[in-house]
């Protein structure tokens, strides 16, 4: 029985993405799990995975084609599965017009390497195009899973072209989107990786060498003694999807907001003697596993809110707002009550990256419960976030600054202290809940042994 491969909703907002390019192409043989198209949408770019392992049978979009999420957008045989003798009534049946002309075509062979000797992994499919091309693959860098070489990759040796087999240059998804928001096109662009392929550094290069900025001008500006004062951006992408979001939160969500002054002595701490055993701990790790701590004795914060309905979560997923040169972005970094600081900061780090270079994937944007925004390395003292919906409340987290402050018998004592704002949803949180939830997160990070309980 044919399995349907779903375009994912990416987002609890999100209702269409573009399909960028295949990664496979039909009648190859996938793993469960393995990338077969790179789509991207108003924010980021992410990568569909085979649900199952068999056999890409027929693609029912083209690439650049506009997608509603939830959609099929192709479907594949498990192994050693013929397709239906009845294929093409099949498919318009279930499809309709997005239905493929229906081609008979042979059932991939499973997996396998080139023999006992030569270690190579490859492809059947592959390994019949390099022989009728008398090309040898030893030499050749899979792209599949394991590194084993598919068609595609025998395709592109056979052909070293900067262009893909649709004419579009060969881009990273991370290029791709840079050029986007930076509107450039990418034929202008020579690529530095492999094949001519082009990287987002080669975009920012081409940007950064360009005489002027490279927006699109909604009205010629206004001059001054012949010289423009102003550059009107039109808000596309990223841009526009945050503006609007933020918008409607800040007008739906009434939100109220509670300020503490934490004691960082003991985050201080437990810092340096991470540095003393040379591992890395940032404020935000420390910050990340005691909202964890707390969230999860407080569950009307630590929580979701869909229409009428108000979903209260069992674990405590933590997004970390991300400053991107195109907006904002928030990985999620799941389960943090079962994490140690060392497993929070390796976490912590890989998503930081990957939203940095566009790698992020869909499981690294969902079911978030909680959000942290830290300007503290800007420099910012305090500050008030709007909450990131579905969400009911977020923390903004101010510098750390050395103060003088009375102590027990009205001396003055310096002391390291940092400020925090809780933003809540005054629809699912009271006021008090609100100062409960800011108390007790306080009185962790002020005293993180009790995160050992």
């Amino acid at each position: 029985m044919p399995i349907e491969i779903i375009l994912p909703k990416f987002g609890f907002t999100l209702e269409t993405a573009d399909i960028v390019q295949w990664l496979k192409h039909e009648g190859d043989t996938v793993r469960s799990g393995d990338a077969i198209c790179e789509v991207t949408t108003d924010k980021v770019n992410m990568e569909v995975e085979a649900p199952e392992t068999g056999t890409l049978w027929k693609f029912l979009y083209p690439q650049g084609a506009t997608v509603p999420v939830t959609e099929v957008i192709a479907v594949m045989l498990r192994l050693n599965e013929a397709p239906p003798i009845d294929g093409d009534a099949l498919l318009q049946t279930r499809y309709g017009q997005n239905a493929p002309a229906i081609a008979v075509m042979p059932v991939a062979d499973t997996l396998e390497t080139n023999g006992a000797k030569d270690k190579t992994a490859i492809t059947p499919l592959a390994r019949r195009v390099a022989q009728a091309a008398n090309l040898s693959v030893e030499n050749l860098t899979g792209t599949g899973t394991n590194q084993r070489i598919t068609r595609r990759d025998v395709e592109a040796a056979l052909s070293p072209s900067a262009l893909t087999s649709t004419g579009k240059p060969r881009a990273t998804p991370a290029a791709r989107a840079f050029a986007h928001q930076s509107d450039v096109e990418l034929t202008r662009i020579p690529g530095t990786g492999v094949r001519g392929r082009i990287q987002r550094a080669d975009v920012e290069t081409y940007v950064a060498a360009q005489p002027t900025p490279l927006v699109e001008a909604t009205k010629p500006p206004p001059e001054i003694d012949g010289q423009a004062d102003q550059t009107v951006i039109k808000m596309t992408g990223m841009r526009l999807t945050i503006a609007t979001r933020l918008q409607k939160s800040f007008q739906d969500a009434p939100h109220i907001f509670f300020d503490a002054q934490i004691d960082t002595a003991a985050i201080n701490t437990i810092r340096s003697k991470a540095k003393a055993r040379k591992e890395k701990l940032s404020i935000t790790s420390i910050l990340v596993k005691a909202a964890a701590w707390t969230l999860l004795k407080h569950p009307f914060v630590n929580a979701t809110l869909h229409g009428d309905e108000i979903m209260q979560w069992k674990t405590a997923n933590i997004g970390v707002a991300v400053a991107l040169q195109e907006g904002l972005i928030v990985p999620v970094i799941h389960h943090v009550e079962t994490l140690g600081l060392g497993s929070i900061q390796t976490r912590l780090d890989d998503v930081v990256n990957r939203a940095q270079n566009n790698s992020l994937r869909m499981h690294d944007l969902s079911d978030g419960t909680f959000t942290i925004s830290n300007l503290g390395m800007y420099g910012v003292d305090r500050f008030t976030a709007i909450i990131n919906p579905p969400q009911v409340a977020i923390l903004a987290v101010g510098r750390t600054q050395r103060v003088f402050v009375p102590d027990d018998n009205d001396q003055p004592v310096i002391k390291s202290l940092m400020q925090i704002t809780l933003s809540a949803d005054h629809r699912v949180v009271d006021g008090a809940q609100a100062a409960l939830f800011l108390n007790d997160l306080r009185a962790a990070l002020e005293d993180p042994t009790q995160l050992l309980f």
